[in-house]
């Protein structure tokens, strides 16, 4: 088989369930994807949706259920323990939120330079501190902070320090998971533009997951809409925001507020139904009971994810071919 170098992660069939009271509960089912290597792929979707589950099951913070991730042609699912320890040289994490992911007990420089230590990259201790005052650098965190500790930060420093710790090892990908979400909105801008920035920098690619449909639009370069454990609708974003197909996305989308004095024209969609259960979910599509445009077919079996435009997948009955 001939390895597509410009993906740099796919996953097959992924899925990750958790039992409860001697059921299961689908967190994440059959999702189907790929990454492009310098992009970002933007998953947003409601809370409870399974982004976050999704973002640690790539990483194998979290153990799949069944399926394949690839990561650079390597299922990365059948790797033993000292494979997944490389592994975190070249994946990292940056998680939603900068206080409780820092350890209050550790400096500025002793978090950041942890992992350096840990993955026997720099063992000498000047050496080490020197690469960090470099990663504090170019996360914008002044070199006067190395000694400093958590709590005595804001939420928008507390987070670069957890984009440097991220960095440190010098990983291709990263997932971001809603690492703005915490902080004010001007904060976000600035922690916004510096991921990007190191972006192009550094060529490192995102799955950034949010709930934030503005703060998505901005970073990603193909969005794919979560619902229920499962991947509803995926494209181009440009092309998303332009034509989203899928009737959930319609809805997410005409929730984004509208700064323009013709706001009050824009007709808001309201679901409503009941959610579906995520525990055994029934065949079908889960999100039928809210769907205005629900039809027989929608709940006798599963709606496959087709590509029905160049780029553009989704799963609804009304897009079937």
């Amino acid at each position: 088989m001939v390895m597509n170098t410009d993906i740099i992660l796919e996953t097959k069939n992924l899925k990750k369930y958790f039992k409860v009271k001697k059921k299961m509960l689908h967190a994440v089912d059959d999702v189907n994807l790929t990454i492009r290597r310098g992009t970002t792929l933007g998953v947003v979707g409601e809370s409870g949706c399974g982004k976050t589950t999704l973002g640690r099951t790539i990483l194998r913070l979290v153990p799949s259920t069944s399926g394949e991730i690839l990561f650079e042609g390597q299922d990365i699912t059948k790797f033993k323990n000292a494979q997944i320890k490389e592994l975190r040289r070249e994946a990292q994490i940056i998680f939603q939120d900068p206080y409780s992911s820092l350890n209050p007990r550790h400096s500025v420089g002793e978090i950041i330079g942890e992992a350096l230590l840990v993955n026997g990259i720099i063992t000498n201790k000047a050496e080490r501190e020197e690469r960090v005052f470099e990663l504090m650098e170019t996360v914008g965190l002044e070199s006067r902070f190395f000694n400093s500790y958590p709590h005595e930060f804001d939420g928008g420093r507390r987070q670069r320090i957890g984009i440097a710790r991220a960095l440190s090892v010098n990983p291709k990908f990263i997932v971001c998971d809603e690492p703005v979400s915490a902080l004010d909105v001007s904060i976000q801008a600035q922690v916004l533009n510096l991921l990007r920035d190191l972006q192009d920098q550094m060529g490192l690619t995102y799955m950034f997951i949010t709930h934030d449909l503005s703060v998505v639009r901005h970073i990603s370069d193909e969005i794919m809409v979560m619902y229920m454990g499962q991947c509803v609708e995926k494209c181009n974003s440009k092309e998303l925001f332009r034509n989203p197909l899928h009737p959930y996305t319609k809805a997410l989308f005409s929730a984004i507020p509208i700064p323009s004095k013709d706001a009050k024209k824009h007709q808001t969609e309201l679901l409503t139904g009941e959610v579906s259960s995520p525990i055994e979910p029934k065949p079908g599509c889960r999100f039928a009971p809210r769907c205005k445009f629900v039809c027989s077919k929608c709940t006798e079996r599963n709606v496959p994810f087709e590509e029905i435009e160049p780029g553009h997948f989704v799963s609804c009955v009304l897009f079937e071919k």
